[in-house]
């Protein structure tokens, strides 16, 4: 390893431990030549590097010091190589994040909420995108302290997002609730998925069978909207965006956390995936899809007992 990597490895590892939080000066550059027998130029070189991969700000006038985020950039710049596994659940928002990440995400064959969970747990994953709403009204942190008990399970939040009615344009049968699916021909997504967990909780406050209403199974949200709009069913369940993306109709029923759940260990390879999170271009994009809210999208949050 070269002087000035090595430099920089020192750096980002400090940072990363908590030893250097956000704000706090570096030392000095002829304190840090000292230390490592270089000289001030391989220091400087050394900031400039980590200062490209947002790790720290450097100024003219005063000493260099930790970057907002600079954890996540620090994580990020140590681990470039790891790759992180998602599984889970769909969104066509995590459409427009996986080709921004590239290389640095690779999707899992785990289906639904449930099935990413199982992956996660199995480590045949590093996270599950879940939205999965728990008896006591809260999404995903208590399957998350559940299921992944002594793995110091986090959350990375991801946006929250609507979920609804889509229908035809014109929404011809006038749905507003979900009673109003009582005898239609709905497209349902399969056991598993947190959407039809959510389908089947509607149907049942409703005093409906979820068993009892009539329609195909589908493997995602844009399955289900080319269901409604080529005419099979006469509505179905999912997000807005995909409603927006084929001219149908929404009516718009619940707003709920999408959420990444994962153990410590799988951070440093969740790093470029919450700092995608935090891009503004990658955010607006998201926005123009329909139907989401990114203002918190990115923060990672632990979870106690």
């Amino acid at each position: 390893m070269t002087r000035y990597r090595e430099i920089c490895a020192d750096l980002a590892g400090r940072i990363r431990s908590g030893e250097l939080t956000e704000g706090a000066e570096l030392p000095g550059v002829r304190e840090l030549a000292s230390r490592f027998g270089t000289t001030a130029s391989t220091v400087s070189r050394a900031q400039r590097a980590l200062a490209d991969a947002g790790v720290i700000l450097t100024s003219d006038r005063r000493r260099s010091r930790v970057a907002p985020d600079g954890v996540v950039a620090a994580r990020r710049f140590l681990h470039s190589e790891l790759v992180f596994r998602l599984a889970g659940s769909d969104d066509p928002a995590l459409d427009v994040v996986a080709r921004t990440l590239g290389r640095a995400m690779q999707a899992m064959d785990a289906e639904g909420s449930f099935g990413g969970l199982r992956a996660v747990r199995q480590g045949k994953a590093d996270g599950a995108a879940v939205h999965l709403l728990h008896h006591t009204g809260v999404y995903n942190a208590p399957f998350a302290r559940g299921l992944l008990r002594g793995w110091r399970p986090h959350l990375i939040h991801l946006w929250r997002r609507e979920q609804g009615i889509v229908v035809p344009p014109g929404n011809p049968r006038g749905l507003t609730t979900a009673a109003d699916l009582a005898g239609l021909r709905v497209a349902k997504r399969r056991h598993g998925s947190g959407t039809r967990v959510l389908f089947d909780r509607l149907l049942l406050a409703a005093d409906l069978d979820p068993d009892a209403v009539a329609g195909p199974e589908t493997g995602s949200h844009l399955e289900m909207a080319l269901s409604v709009a080529s005419g099979v069913v006469d509505a179905g369940l999912g997000v807005r965006s995909v409603a927006r993306d084929l001219d149908l109709d929404f009516v718009s029923l619940v707003d709920e956390d999408y959420d990444v759940v994962l153990g410590a260990a799988a951070l440093d390879a969740a790093a470029p995936l919450v700092a995608t999170l935090h891009d503004p271009a990658v955010r607006a994009t998201i926005m123009q899809l329909g139907g989401y809210d990114t203002t918190d999208s990115g923060q990672v949050h632990e979870l106690g007992p």
